[in-house]
């Protein structure tokens, strides 16, 4: 009796490891965030003061809009590359519209419309041209990028219209007007994913593509709705780069935005292969980048090593989901 009663309550104990395992698996994205922020804080004292934590939510700002798209295209089993060199031709071009037309609203509306029409571009490759996602996005991530080059002539265009700064640059209470956008389109994005029909076909979708489409799902239609959407939210992001400087580089903004966008939502748990993953695991996985990328500036760590971090990140998180 004495070992059966040992072998029901130890902790070794295949409930035990099954529960232990359930927990890491949900939960080990604010697992990891909360050793990581109470690692920072011992570190550096300087990372606790209130602004700081505050230019952290702003800098992450962008490419958390932009890995909120990136997850919902990943959960699908696509991904898409051209994020970055899209919110520049983006930004050029709204530009050049806020400047001809003097509107804000024309400005704001041809980004979301240039970043629309390059995801649906993108739609339409991978699903009617049957062109894998990873090589589709790398075209449009090459064209987009020589479009914009070709229109700015290699250098910048700046905005020549008052008040088109304010979008980035302006403050509700104590947050910036960049962040409280990020929260808004996390909020909807959440509510697409987990409440409405669409996100539970993308679920299905990058589950098993064979199985949604006996299901009667419109596989093409989804695919197309995803890159479209995240063409929208990258569209978003160009009007805050935009403004917040009141200009666009053709050949530097929005470089390797796509690293940061897909580490983010690999940190959140979201998997290469689709079907699984939530928007607010993304979120965690945004802000453990942006405490990283913090605390890196704050130990003057040099800024040609953010990428190594970041992509070793990626290779570990990976490793993990394979594991699991």
């Amino acid at each position: 009796m004495a070992n059966i009663d040992t072998k029901q309550y130890s902790p070794e104990s295949p409930s035990m490891k099954s529960r232990m395992s359930w927990l890491w698996s949900e939960y080990s994205v604010i697992i990891a965030f909360v050793i990581i922020y109470i690692g920072a804080s011992a570190m550096n004292p300087r990372f606790l003061d209130m602004n700081n934590q505050l230019n952290i939510l702003m800098q992450v700002s962008i490419i958390g809009i932009i890995a909120l798209g990136m997850t919902v295209v990943m959960l699908s089993g696509g991904i898409d590359l051209s994020v970055g060199s899209v919110l520049a031709l983006a930004g050029v071009i709204s530009v050049l519209a806020l400047n001809a037309s003097g509107s804000i609203l024309i400005g704001i509306f041809t980004a979301l419309l240039v970043g629309s029409f390059a995801g649906f571009l993108n739609g339409l490759m991978v699903a009617k041209g049957r062109i894998a996602s990873f090589i589709a996005t790398l075209g449009m991530m090459a064209a987009a990028r020589s479009i914009a080059l070709y229109i700015a002539e290699g250098g910048s265009v700046s905005g020549e219209v008052s008040g088109f700064t304010a979008i980035a640059n302006s403050d509700f209470w104590i947050f910036d007007f960049p962040v409280l956008i990020f929260f808004v389109m996390a909020v909807l994005i959440y509510i697409l994913m987990h409440k409405t029909r669409f996100g539970r076909y993308v679920y299905a979708l990058g589950s098993n593509e064979k199985a949604a489409m006996l299901s009667a799902i419109r596989v093409d239609r989804i695919k197309i709705g995803v890159y479209t959407l995240i063409g929208t939210l990258v569209g978003v992001a160009a009007v805050i780069e935009t403004s917040r400087l009141n200009s666009i580089s053709s050949s530097s903004s929005g470089a390797q935005y796509e690293l940061d966008a897909i580490a983010a939502v690999i940190i959140g748990g979201t998997r290469m292969t689709g079907g699984r993953g939530k928007i607010i695991g993304t979120i965690f996985g945004i802000l453990i980048l942006g405490i990283l990328n913090n605390m890196m500036n704050l130990m003057n760590v040099s800024p040609h090593l953010q990428g190594f971090v970041k992509g070793l990140i990626i290779i570990i998180a990976v490793v993990f989901q394979k594991r699991e």
